[in-house]
């Protein structure tokens, strides 16, 4: 492990809409704002480049990975400040599909590591929204957990949050900084974020950090917003609150996670168990 145990970290809010380059500025200003600050490390929401439901807008702008503007821009901006960005994620062209794609880029501008999204969103909600993320995207296959100068992140992405299997195995690969940047709707965010966020940070000892898209798109989509940084004590350290784009900062301790993990050492008793499922009329002994 690295032995400086505290950076300041800092989430960008965002509200992207259609034009991608617009999108890129709008980063850009965030990750310096939030460096001037004070911030090391700077996390963008999912879909940072793009905000788009139409599968036809989106692959009329959508690039591979190597000529994608706000990847060259973004880590031109960790080189030029110094620091490490998260870019929650951007669409990049994958094939006849789209790969929802992060980035975590190192303070010398290079991509320090790269995850695409696992769990794709295919729903149907209660006030008539229906997602089918799987009709554009290609889901991820493999977990992961990166290096910063720092400590050690478990990258995933909004959806991924409903999944604490994937959160505990980055943990227990090593991650004490957790991750699910996110496009959360509006309705699921009002019901689930905070706690979802809290539940992961507590079940692992982690910190959870999460920048995200918040207000009416231009797509028509209204997102949650609350960007928020959760210690692993399950206490909320800083929350963007609704739908305003804008940053927020704390400072990341991670004598904190050795702490909440000496406490509750969950992740060393965890143990195999096999489920058996007996019926109505079955009796025992």
């Amino acid at each position: 492990m690295p032995e400086a145990r505290t950076f300041v970290a800092a989430c960008v809010q965002m509200r992207s809409g259609r034009e991608m380059l617009a999108n890129r500025d709008a980063a850009v200003a965030g990750v310096r704002e939030a460096v001037a600050a004070g911030a090391q490390y700077v996390q963008t929401p999912e879909m940072t480049s793009l905000v788009e439901r139409s599968r036809e807008r989106l692959f009329a702008v959508v690039t591979e990975q190597d000529a994608d503007p706000t990847l060259a821009a973004l880590r031109e901006t960790a080189r030029e400040t110094g620091s490490v960005v998260q870019i929650g994620s951007l669409a990049i062209r994958n094939g006849d599909k789209v790969a929802n794609r992060a980035f975590l880029i190192g303070p010398d501008g290079e991509i320090l590591a790269a995850y695409d999204k696992l769990h794709l969103y295919d729903v149907d909600l209660p006030n008539g929204e229906r997602w089918r993320e799987s009709a554009t995207y290609t889901g991820g296959a493999c977990a992961v957990v990166a290096e910063m100068p720092w400590a050690a992140i478990g990258l995933g992405i909004c959806y991924d949050i409903r999944f604490p299997a994937l959160f505990r195995a980055l943990a227990e690969a090593g991650a004490d900084v957790l991750t699910a940047p996110a496009c959360f709707t509006q309705q699921t965010g009002e019901a689930h974020w905070h706690v979802l966020h809290r539940a992961r940070a507590i079940e692992t000892g982690s910190f959870m950090i999460s920048a995200a898209q918040g207000g009416r798109h231009e797509d028509g989509r209204d997102t949650y917003g609350h960007s928020i940084i959760v210690d692993p004590w399950g206490r909320v350290l800083a929350d963007a609150g609704g739908a305003e784009p804008g940053i927020i900062l704390a400072e990341i301790d991670l004598a904190r996670v050795a702490d909440a993990r000496a406490r509750i050492p969950t992740l060393q008793h965890a143990k195999p168990f096999r489920v058996e499922r007996v019926g109505a009329g079955d009796t025992i002994g």
